[in-house]
């Protein structure tokens, strides 16, 4: 497909496209399953998340815990991702190489926004762990939309007044998430998925200043 380079903003996802928190996200999730002895399963390793990444919470939530009622599960997912925001805003997470280079030499020519399926406060810890923030306009996210990540990205790009935007993914439900939104999508291949069709693929993040 044509790459069209009149874009008026990069939309960056966060897991799988930006940094990999699997470690650091198993370590927070176990210590609070410890204070649980009533949830029946094993300790969470980093495979568990792996297929749960670019899901919504309480979707991961029923994935983790199938034999927990609803309201259980939704209860301490609740609880793991309060703590684990704070965690990763400590211990960071594992930056994809030339992150912030990348980032800095696009932000010279367009604004930059991240939107991803995660709860409320954890871009922000992200943000905060590699002391990223002053590159970025505006984050949007499912923990403060409640909606499909399609939805959340039309709710960032009205808010900004963006006209043609392009949405930087690793996984189906991200490259939905552009089609949905009616804009362009370039495929970070090195993430966690796999994609059917894109506008564009890279397989480092430092690829974007070529194609961009």
């Amino acid at each position: 497909m044509e790459m069209n380079k009149k874009y008026d903003g990069l939309i960056f996802d966060l897991d799988g496209t930006m940094w990999n928190s699997t470690k650091p996200i198993v370590e927070a999730w176990n210590i609070i399953l410890g204070k649980h002895p009533e949830i029946k399963r094993e300790l969470i390793v980093e495979e568990d998340l792996t297929d749960c990444m670019g899901k919504t919470m309480y979707t991961i939530a029923a994935m983790l815990f199938p034999k927990e009622e609803e309201a259980v599960r939704n209860a301490l997912m609740d609880e793991l991702c309060l703590f684990e925001n704070e965690y990763l805003e400590e211990v960071g997470g594992v930056l994809y190489p030339k992150l912030e280079e990348t980032l800095k030499e696009l932000s010279k020519e367009y604004p930059l926004y991240i939107v991803s399926n995660c709860q409320d406060g954890y871009i922000e810890a992200f943000l905060k762990a590699h002391k990223l923030a002053y590159l970025f306009k505006d984050t949007e996210c499912w923990g403060r939309t409640f909606v499909t990540k399609g939805e959340t990205n039309k709710i960032l790009i009205k808010r900004n007044n963006l006209k043609n935007p392009v949405y930087i993914g690793d996984t189906q439900g991200d490259k939905q998430s552009a089609v949905d939104a009616g804009i362009d999508f370039i495929f970070a291949s090195y993430g966690f998925g796999n994609v059917d069709e894109y506008n564009y693929k890279i397989e480092k993040f430092e690829d974007l200043t070529d194609i961009l």
